[in-house]
């Protein structure tokens, strides 16, 4: 998936679907994004930190969303490849070959298409 536009565009159908389901279940919906949002607060963890175990534990799980939104949350809370590869590394060693695919692919291709100043 090294399209920039497929990476953008399964973001974008990420939070339609989020926006649809908050419209139907707002109390529910609401409930899960102020406990998630509270979840990636700079703690003990810096946001790059959880940012990567989020990723890391995306990859293993092989849940491509997450994996696309945690890269691109890894990459804008400063995260470098070297934290990527390694955090794919720890996947693959975990999750076995489908994970060490994602990771390679999906991940690798996310961070860096929000990485750095080309960064949309």
């Amino acid at each position: 998936m090294s399209n920039h536009h497929s990476i953008d565009q399964s973001i974008m159908d990420y939070k339609k679907g989020s926006s649809h389901l908050h419209e139907a279940l707002p109390e529910v919906a609401g409930a899960y994004f102020n406990f998630t949002e509270a979840c990636f607060e700079e703690g003990a963890l810096d946001k790059k930190q959880k940012q990567l175990t989020a990723l890391g534990i995306s990859i293993t799980k092989q849940d491509e969303y997450c994996i696309l939104y945690h890269a691109k949350g890894a990459a804008e809370a400063g995260a470098t490849e070297a934290e990527i590869m390694e955090t794919v590394a720890i996947s693959a060693a975990l999750g076995g070959g489908a994970a060490f695919a994602q990771g390679v692919t999906l991940a690798l291709d996310a961070y860096n298409h929000y990485q750095g100043p080309a960064a949309h």
